[in-house]
């Protein structure tokens, strides 16, 4: 069921629900938008808004910062609700800038930044918090991964090595050892390091014979400390156990159709994905007992499918996604048909 829409004014890449308390009713929202010519520049935005109560969903634009062209946006994993809250923001300068919320009287929340700094000459494409929300991953167009601590506002790289060959478009930290750090890229590999010392002379394995075209897409499953779910451009959303990494759980590997750009977790329910599927609108998929399948299809987007999440609050009745598409500028909030549950 559809909520809530609206138009942004660059292209939309990512949205991003806040899942911290009093936060949670907090959508963070980018674009990157490419301006082509003799001088080209690659321009985007970062978009805050209040979605108001889960049972009455709006879309309310608090605030809206311009910035360099934006390929992804995370909010930070660990908070108190007292400060610590962070968004973080990779872009096409090469740079990682971070954001913390401020309660303000006209409008009730802000975004701050309170740390920016390039870190590369290549472009930023994408990013990843540690459990502790204490480093940040960080994926870059030349192939190459870098982790920055962030300590007392402060960025600072203490790790870059070159892991793949093309462009690196995922990078995550395993939710439960964060000496291990996950990539994804063009060049078909799906690589695990150690960045406990040299991660190029640290790898702990790397899989270049399963995903058929670039890897997009690697994200843990908060349920269970082995397994991890990749997309990839060859429209498939496997499911791996990271203690047998020859090849995929085969019989949970889902053809959705698109490639999958980004997969989110359920934030309740256990092996219940929503997917960002490119040509193929959004996805929200199960993997159970050896089996996967999709559950609902949403194709009310015209463009190419980039950003994709679930509403987090505690007090949840039914579930909300936010998604937003490329070209068409478009983010909509809606509630699944399916139930879920079943």
């Amino acid at each position: 069921m559809d909520a809530a829409h609206c138009y942004l004014e660059g292209n939309a890449d990512a949205v991003e629900f806040c899942p911290h308390e009093p936060y949670a009713n907090l959508l963070a929202a980018s674009t990157y938008t490419l301006q082509e010519g003799d001088c080209p520049s690659r321009s985007g935005s970062v978009y805050l808004f209040d979605v108001g109560d889960v049972e009455d969903v709006c879309l309310n634009l608090i605030q809206k910062i311009d910035t360099a062209g934006v390929f992804d946006i995370r909010w930070s994993r660990g908070g108190d609700g007292g400060g610590n809250v962070a968004l973080a923001q990779a872009d096409a300068d090469g740079c990682l800038r971070v954001y913390k919320i401020d309660e303000t009287e006209v409008k009730g929340y802000s975004l701050r930044e309170v740390s920016g700094e390039k870190i590369s000459s290549s472009m930023c494409l994408c990013l990843d918090w540690d459990p502790s929300s204490t480093s940040i991953v960080v994926g870059l167009s030349d192939g190459s991964a870098s982790v920055v601590t962030f300590t007392d506002s402060n960025l600072e790289t203490v790790q870059e090595w070159k892991g793949h060959d093309f462009e690196l478009w995922t990078a995550s930290f395993d939710l439960n050892n964060p000496n291990l750090v996950y990539t994804g890229s063009d060049d078909c590999k799906f690589s695990c390091w150690d960045i406990r010392d040299s991660p190029a002379d640290n790898r702990v394995f790397q899989n270049s014979k399963v995903h058929t075209m670039g890897v997009c897409c690697i994200s843990p499953n908060p349920s269970d400390p082995y397994c991890l779910f990749t997309g990839s451009y060859d429209e498939t959303l496997r499911v791996w156990d990271t203690r047998s990494v020859s090849r995929p759980v085969n019989e949970t590997s889902v053809s959705l159709g698109g490639g999958v750009w980004r997969i989110k977790h359920h934030p309740s329910l256990t092996g219940v994905v929503l997917a960002a599927c490119m040509h193929n609108g959004f996805a929200i998929a199960k993997v159970s007992d050896g089996k996967g399948e999709v559950m609902e299809s949403y194709n009310k987007h015209e463009s190419l499918a980039y950003g994709a999440d679930w509403y987090r609050g505690k007090d949840q009745k039914r579930s909300v996604v936010a998604t937003c598409s490329f070209y068409d500028r478009l983010l909509r909030l809606w509630m699944p048909k399916t139930d879920l549950s079943t």
